[in-house]
């Protein structure tokens, strides 16, 4: 049965919903998109309706970014505005606000010369509706895409160089002011002797240096495990060259691509293993027992303390005495007295000086001394 149909009424089986501007904006974006060939379904989720400059701009500078956008959308959901016009403001700000209006689908120019030159937006035909998501939803997005790119290029570069044979050697930690020519005279003679191939000195950008191993001739062809199989024969004669004469601190074998890029270190593999390796290499350290001291033997905090103890006992008996010292009320008065002392002394220094002359007169029980 038709919904509200009845015996006098047909219902709405006839009826339409009119068409408000909702409607007409979908049904101008679904005409637009046949005009131009753009698949709807491709502009969801992940798309991003802004150039790249655009978002490097935005990036550099996102709270006044998105303070210029909140402009624009305001100005994109008035009909009535045709017109948006900015304060004066340096070259590379109005750059951003020329990018971000073509990115809106509108028409924008620059006004005015220095110091007054402000930037101008019109809404024209081409016009449609600002863009839905926003600059820092299409940045996140964009550093999400990157980031999962990222991984998978590593995961696969990582899975490549594990079945690529070694190539090259890598001296890590070469000595300081150390010249290709100077390890070229030093390496022993059977890197010179090996038969087809020759080796290439390079310095990386980590300072690190690179031995690559190379057909001799272009007419040359070895494979790569022959290549991997010849350079694992002069480890171990080169490690033993660069430990003596102590060019660098180490020698590993590594994968090398055309650019020079470490593709897989020797070291890599040793890192990578599972298993009770990794247990014994998180294992603590060993502890020490206390060492034991001998009999008549004094620690040295036992010297140090005792020091410090007979510091402290002269350090309590000087503040002692300062303050038993009594008080003087006058000291002019006790200045006087004691100078007086002082004279007193003197004076009997003199009498009883070493070339006084003493005579003793003994009468009877009675001595006198003159």
């Amino acid at each position: 049965m038709r919904c509200n149909a009845s015996k006098t009424s047909e219902g709405n089986a006839h009826k339409s919903l009119t068409c408000d501007e909702e409607c007409a904006r979908l049904e101008r974006n679904r005409k637009l998109a046949l005009a131009l060939n753009i698949d709807p379904e491709a502009h969801k989720d992940d798309h991003v309706p802004y150039t790249a400059e655009t978002l490097r701009m935005f990036r550099d500078h996102v709270k006044w970014g998105q303070e210029q956008e909140r402009e624009f959308r305001v100005f994109a959901a008035d009909e009535a505005e045709k017109r948006l016009r900015f304060k004066p403001m340096p070259s590379q700000q109005r750059t951003f606000l020329h990018s971000l209006a073509e990115d809106f689908g509108l028409d924008s120019e620059s006004m005015d010369p220095e110091p007054h030159r402000h930037v101008a937006v019109f809404k024209t035909p081409r016009f449609v509706m600002a863009p839905m998501k926003t600059l820092a939803e299409c940045v996140r997005i964009r550093l999400n895409a990157e980031a999962a790119a990222a991984s998978v290029i590593e995961e696969q570069r990582r899975l490549r160089s594990n079945n690529e044979a070694y190539n090259a050697f890598l001296l890590t930690h070469p000595r300081f002011g150390l010249t290709i020519d100077e390890l070229r005279s030093e390496l022993p003679p059977q890197i010179q002797s090996t038969p087809g191939l020759a080796f290439d000195i390079s310095f990386l950008p980590s300072e690190e240096i690179v031995l690559k191993a190379r057909p001799a001739t272009s007419s040359t062809n070895i494979s790569s495990t022959s290549i991997e199989a010849a350079v694992k024969a002069l480890k171990t004669p080169i490690a033993s060259v660069i430990s003596s004469k102590r060019l660098a601190s180490s020698c590993q074998l590594c994968t090398l691509d055309p650019s020079l890029n470490v593709l897989r270190k020797e070291l890599d593999r040793s890192a990578n293993v599972d298993g009770w390796s990794q247990v014994a290499a998180k294992a603590a350290p060993p502890r020490n027992a206390p060492k034991l001291m001998g009999v008549g033997e004094k620690s040295v905090y036992t010297v140090l303390g005792s020091k410090l103890k007979d510091a402290k006992r002269k350090k309590q008996e000087m503040e002692k005495a300062k303050v038993e010292e009594p008080l003087v009320d006058d000291w002019e008065e006790e200045l006087r007295r004691e100078e007086e002392q002082q004279d007193t002394v003197t004076r009997d220094e003199k009498v009883d000086g070493p070339n006084a002359v003493h005579t003793s007169l003994d009468y009877g029980d009675t001595t006198v001394v003159e």
